[in-house]
C-alpha cells in the first residue's frame, strides 16, 4: 500500500530537516520568488481554477502580475499603500496580491461574506486607501453604514463595474511587463493586514511581513523532506492558507489547483482527478459515504487540524495516505506539526512539535513555564511572526509575555516536545474552521431594541465542530411574541457574516448569572443542561428543541 511505502522511505530526522530549512536563505521578497520560479519553469502550469477552467503558466502569471503592478502604480499605489481586496476565488485574487507585494504596498484581505457593517469596520480600521472588489459585492459596499472617504474615487472593480469605478482589466491590459520600481520591498516590509477575530469582539488586523509568508511557505514545502508538486486550495483566498499554498507551489515549481469554494462532496473527486499529492483534509470530507475512488489518489501526506483522534487511523486506512495533525494561527503562521515519520502519534490527539523558526512552551498566567505534562497556555516565539495588531497597542501588549506570543489555547507538552491542545482560554467559538468572537455576536444582539442581555456560547456539533448558541434576556415590556427568534435572526443576518449567525436561541426570564467581577458566568450557563440544544429555537430545523 502507498501509506506503508511512504512510511518505509527513509526521511532524515526532523532536527536535521529543521536545521537545513533555517539555514537556507529565503528569497528577498515575493516578487523575487515568482521571478525565480518563472525563470526555472516558464511553461509549467502554476495555477488551475477548477470551476472556471482557467489556467496560468509561470510565464503568464508573471506577465499578468507585472502588468497589474504598473497599472496600480499609475493610479497612485505606492510602497506602504493599504489596498483592500474583496474577491472570490478567481485569478484576480492572487494576481492582485502578488502585484501589491511587488510594489511593497499592503493587502487588506476582506471576507467575502461580510455585511456592510463588517466591511466598513475592516476598511476603516485598516485605513485602506484603495479597494479592489468584485462586481458581485458592490451592493455590500453600497450598504456600509457610514462613508469611507479614504477610498472615494479609488475603487477598482473586477467585472464590468460602473462608470464611477475603475476597471481591473484596464489596469492589466493597458500596461507592459517591464518594471521600474524605485524602492523594492525587503523581507521585513509589511505585506498583509490580515484580520482575525479576538476576545475583544471585533476583528483585529495582524501585521504580517513578506518574511512571514515566505517562512510559512518554506516550512510547508520542505518540512517532510520531499517536494510536493500538485496542491489543492479549496478555501477562500482571503484566509491565510491559499496564500501560503500559492507560494509553496512557487517553491516546489508545482501547480496549485483552486476551487471556487470548499465542498465536502466534491473533495475526494478533486484528489482523484488532479492527482493531488498534498492538501489540508477537512473532517467533513471524511464524513461523506465511502466511495470506490477513496484510495485511488496520489496523496503522500495530508495535514489535519483538530481532526477527531479516534478516527485518524481509519482516515489513513480508508484513503491509503499519511495523515498528520498540525497547528497554526494567523498571528504566527505555522506553529506545530507531526512529522511524516511519526506513525506512533496517529490517534494520539497531539498536534505535534514546533516547526522551523518556532519555539514553543507551556506557561502559567504570569508567563512562567509549567512542569512537563502540566496544563497551561501555549506560547510561541521566533522570527517572522506578526509585528502586532494594527493601531491596537494595548491588544498587542496583552498578546505577549515578553517576546512570547500567547496563543490563547490551553495545552500540555510531553517530554519529547509534543503538544496536545486541551481547550481555549479565549472566549471564542470555532464553527467549520471559522473563529467567531462571542463578544461580536453579543454586541450585535445588544444593539437590537428589546434585548437587555445576551451571551454566546459554543454548542458541540458533529459536522461543524461547534455551532453558535445565544442566551437572550428581554427588556422589561418586551415579550417573546413581540421579539420572536425570526426577528432576532433577521437582525443578526443584517449585521453578521452568515457563519456568525446563531443557530440556537434560548430565552431567559431571569438575568444571566454573573461572576464576582460582574462578567457573565458562561460556564454556569453551559453546565445547566447536558444537551445545550434543549429549550432552544433551532434556526436550521425551524423548531424548538
Amino acid at each position: 500500500m502507498r501509506r506503508e511505502k511512504v512510511l518505509a522511505e527513509r526521511v532524515p530526522p526532523f532536527d536535521e530537516i529543521r536545521r537545513r530549512i533555517e539555514r537556507e536563505p529565503l528569497p528577498r521578497n515575493l516578487g523575487a520568488l515568482l521571478d525565480a520560479a518563472s525563470d526555472a519553469v516558464p511553461d509549467r502550469q502554476v495555477l488551475h481554477f477548477i470551476d472556471s477552467g482557467e489556467t496560468f503558466t509561470y510565464r503568464e502569471l508573471r506577465g499578468a502580475v507585472n502588468r497589474l503592478t504598473n497599472g496600480l502604480v499609475s493610479i497612485g499605489v505606492a510602497k506602504g499603500t493599504h489596498v483592500g481586496l474583496m474577491l472570490p476565488n478567481v485569478p484576480e485574487w492572487p494576481i492582485t496580491w502578488l502585484a501589491i507585494a511587488r510594489i511593497g504596498a499592503v493587502t487588506v484581505p476582506v471576507n467575502t461574506r461580510y455585511t456592510g457593517r463588517e466591511l466598513h469596520h475592516v476598511l476603516d480600521d485598516a485605513e485602506a486607501d484603495y479597494l479592489v472588489i468584485h462586481e458581485s459585492f458592490l451592493p455590500v459596499l453600497a450598504s456600509v453604514p457610514r462613508p469611507l472617504p479614504r477610498i472615494e474615487g479609488r475603487v477598482v472593480v473586477v467585472g464590468t463595474g460602473t462608470a464611477e469605478h475603475r476597471r481591473w482589466r484596464d489596469l492589466v491590459d493597458g500596461f507592459g511587463t517591464g518594471l521600474d520600481l524605485a524602492d523594492e520591498p525587503g523581507p521585513e516590509d509589511l505585506l498583509n493586514i490580515q484580520y482575525t477575530s479576538g476576545t475583544t469582539g471585533f476583528p483585529k488586523g495582524c501585521l504580517l511581513s513578506q518574511r512571514y509568508w515566505l517562512q510559512c511557505a518554506r516550512t510547508h514545502a520542505d518540512q517532510d523532506g520531499r517536494a510536493y508538486s500538485r496542491l489543492l486550495a479549496p478555501t477562500p483566498f482571503f484566509y491565510m492558507t491559499p496564500q501560503w499554498l500559492t507560494l509553496m507551489a512557487f517553491l516546489t515549481r508545482g501547480t496549485l489547483h483552486v476551487a471556487a469554494r470548499q465542498s465536502a462532496s466534491r473533495f475526494v473527486d478533486w484528489l482523484h482527478r488532479y492527482r493531488i499529492d498534498f492538501c489540508l483534509f477537512p473532517a467533513a470530507a471524511y464524513k461523506q459515504p465511502p466511495r470506490p475512488i477513496d484510495r485511488d489518489n496520489a496523496i503522500i501526506r495530508v495535514s489535519t487540524y483538530g481532526f477527531p483522534k479516534a478516527a485518524q487511523a481509519d482516515l489513513e486506512q480508508r484513503f491509503d495516505f499519511v495523515a498528520r495533525e498540525a497547528f497554526g494561527m494567523t498571528e504566527i503562521g505555522a506553529g506545530l506539526f507531526v512529522p511524516i515519520a511519526a506513525a506512533d502519534m496517529t490517534g494520539s490527539g497531539s498536534c505535534g512539535i514546533a516547526v522551523p523558526w518556532r519555539e514553543c512552551r507551556i506557561a502559567d498566567p504570569e508567563g512562567n513555564t509549567v512542569p512537563t505534562g502540566a496544563m497551561g497556555e501555549l506560547l510561541f516565539r521566533g522570527p517572522g511572526m506578526l509585528k502586532g495588531y494594527y493601531r491596537k497597542p494595548e491588544a498587542t501588549a496583552a498578546a505577549f509575555h515578553g517576546e512570547w506570543f500567547r496563543s490563547g489555547d490551553l495545552a500540555r507538552m510531553d517530554a519529547r516536545g509534543y503538544v496536545t491542545i486541551v481547550g481555549r482560554a479565549k472566549d471564542m467559538i470555532r464553527r467549520a474552521g471559522e473563529n467567531i468572537a462571542a463578544n461580536e455576536v453579543e454586541a450585535v444582539l445588544a444593539s437590537l431594541d428589546g434585548i437587555a442581555e445576551a451571551a454566546a456560547v459554543p454548542v458541540p456539533d458533529e459536522l461543524r465542530g461547534e455551532e453558535v448558541k445565544v442566551y437572550v434576556v428581554l427588556q422589561q415590556g418586551f415579550t417573546r411574541d413581540a421579539l420572536p427568534p425570526e426577528l432576532i435572526l433577521r437582525h443578526c443576518t443584517r449585521n453578521l457574516a452568515s457563519f456568525k449567525v446563531p443557530r440556537y436561541i434560548e430565552y431567559r426570564d431571569a438575568p444571566l448569572p454573573r461572576t464576582a467581577s460582574e462578567k457573565i458566568a458562561k460556564p454556569a450557563l453551559v453546565a445547566e443542561k447536558d444537551d445545550l440544544r434543549k429549550g432552544s429555537w433551532d434556526r436550521v430545523e425551524g423548531r424548538w428543541g
